[in-house]
């Protein structure tokens, strides 16, 4: 028999015995990240950390993982026009949210289906496991946006796939297919089109078979030993963002993207 949890206008948690379902969907065919869906996954992960009957999570949209982070947000407009205390603040909402998914103790399986872009990656590589359909791709596009990759991403993607992976998907900004992501070891497995979530779920459910307090002890601790120098690498990604979403070749690259033309970059 399952329990469903509504959280907020975006985010489903069901829970079935010892597993747990989390769906985020903001009913579109992008399932863009905006200010709100972060707090509400935000919100959905700290519940799930005080949950002591579930022993594992599957997250996924219910088409598409997530195109990133939502650029027409009106939330993300403010930020842009707020004094820097208050864009500092308003900036920690993406890598709270990836926190708070790595700092869950049930293990958690990240289904994805068609694209996985920019925070939609951060948010993956806050998870256990990834599983990807076939057809779907991975893609970092804020260094060409001429943005800094933050949300605490860039150290969790070393830890997965090694430097020279992590740069060439965080640098090139290209699109890194699932094929592609199997190899690095971004994706852990791979499932026809449209069947991510089953594949997930069954990754999940073999991991809730297991004794529970093993299972938590021993992901604790690898994630211990993976991440022990994370905080001290990323504690200025946001602030980096801040400065760089500042810069003239910012304004360059989003006035190219726009106008469909190459853009021009001075280092300003």
């Amino acid at each position: 028999m399952s329990e469903t949890q509504r959280i907020g206008e975006f985010v489903n948690i069901e829970r079935e015995g010892r597993l747990a379902i989390v769906t985020f969907d903001r009913g579109d065919r992008i399932n863009a990240l905006s200010v709100q869906l972060l707090h509400e996954l935000t919100a959905a992960a700290r519940a799930l950390r005080q949950d002591t009957v579930t022993s594992a999570v599957v997250l996924h949209g219910p088409k598409v993982f997530t195109a990133g982070a939502d650029l027409a947000d009106p939330a993300v407009r403010e930020r842009q026009e707020a004094g820097l205390l208050e864009r500092r603040e308003m900036l920690r909402a993406g890598p709270d949210m990836c926190d708070a998914w790595e700092a869950i103790d049930q293990v958690t399986v990240a289904a994805i289906e068609g694209f996985c872009i920019g925070g939609g990656v951060a948010l993956a590589t806050a998870c256990d496991f990834r599983i990807a359909g076939r057809g779907a791709h991975f893609r970092l596009p804020e260094i060409p946006l001429g943005m800094n990759m933050s949300w605490h991403t860039q150290p969790r993607l070393v830890n997965l796939i090694g430097p020279s992976p992590a740069k060439q998907l965080t640098i090139f900004g290209e699109k890194v297919s699932a094929e592609q992501a199997l190899d690095w070891g971004l994706a852990d497995d791979l499932a026809d089109d449209g069947e991510a979530f089953s594949m997930a779920r069954k990754w999940a459910e073999k991991a809730a078979a297991l004794p529970p307090v093993a299972v938590r002890m021993a992901k604790r601790g690898i994630t211990a030993a993976a991440t022990a120098l994370n905080a001290a690498t990323t504690f200025m990604d946001a602030d980096q963002f801040a400065l760089a979403s500042t810069s003239e070749d910012h304004r360059e690259a989003v006035s190219a993207f726009l106008e469909k033309r190459s853009p021009k970059f001075t280092g300003r």
